[in-house]
């Protein structure tokens, strides 16, 4: 083999070294979650229900679900379309307490109970993405058995916070809904109803 041929065959060792390098470094700097990290972001999204259900803590059970600078909107689209209806912690608190305004109810005779189902979970170099599916249930039994509707679901951004995992933004889409963008007109129109 010649002088030329072996420095060849050494560059392109040493170039494809380099690029195996830079690719290994590139997956291990991907944005990653521990275990923990997925158990405590689900029960984030299941506490989310319960709370919401009960109307605890005056609504500030509700917000400290949140950062402080986030957000709870609606969409009737998945991945545009946000109206955002409650934008910091003394807005989320007013909205997870019972009241006109709230998204909190006080107990109805058939309530109804969220069920968040289908959770996926996506790293991202800030925290977190998410989305679920929402149905709900009532406790009112008819001949076919207790109700239960599909009602969208949710596109979550997470961050970690000292205090844990939290919701940055919140929104509830729901395709077949029109929202408006005032919270005080939910529950939104079907689309067939115009």
């Amino acid at each position: 083999m010649n002088k030329s041929m072996n420095k060849l065959s050494v560059g392109l060792a040493v170039g494809a070294l380099g690029a195996g390098l830079v690719i290994g470094n590139a997956i291990a700097q991907r944005p990653k979650l521990d275990a923990q990290d997925y158990v405590d972001i689900r029960q984030l999204v299941d506490g989310y229900s319960r709370i919401l259900e009960n109307c605890t803590n005056n609504g500030n059970d509700y917000a400290n679900m949140y950062t402080n600078d986030a957000t709870f909107g609606v969409s009737s689209t998945w991945g545009s379309g946000v109206k955002v209806w409650f934008r910091g912690r003394d807005q989320l608190a007013r909205a997870g307490g019972a009241g006109p305004n709230g998204m909190c109810r006080p107990p109805l005779p058939n309530p109804e109970y969220h069920l968040v189902l289908n959770l996926f979970v996506t790293p991202t170099p800030e925290g977190a993405k998410a989305t679920s599916t929402l149905l709900t249930i009532q406790n009112k039994t008819t001949k076919y058995g207790d109700p239960i509707h599909w009602e969208g679901g949710y596109e979550d951004t997470l961050v970690k916070t000292a205090d844990g995992w939290r919701f940055k933004s919140r929104v509830h889409v729901w395709p077949e809904m029109k929202w408006t963008d005032r919270p005080e007109d939910m529950p939104p129109r079907k689309l067939e109803d115009e």
